[in-house]
């Protein structure tokens, strides 16, 4: 269902757009986000001990995960 759509929408509107490029990205480090927070939650509330060194790698995976969606803006809209 989903890639009908993509292909109706690249036949559409002449290719697809870096918003929907944006889109999809943003969508993508907005899931990895929530995931890394979920399981850092869960390992300070498995460990209370931790939670310095668990606080320091979800951050930077936090960071990680939201540099994809800079990428994204930057390779969607760079061009023009």
């Amino acid at each position: 269902m989903i890639p009908q759509l993509i292909a109706e929408a690249a036949a559409t509107a002449g290719g697809i757009t870096g918003s929907f490029t944006l889109a999809i990205a943003g969508a993508g480090a907005a899931l990895g986000i929530g995931m890394i927070g979920a399981k850092a939650v869960e390992a300070v509330g498995r460990n209370p001990g931790a939670s310095g060194k668990v606080l320091t790698l979800s951050i930077i995976g936090m960071a990680l995960s939201e540099a994809i969606a800079i990428y994204a803006l930057i390779l969607a809209f760079g061009g023009r």
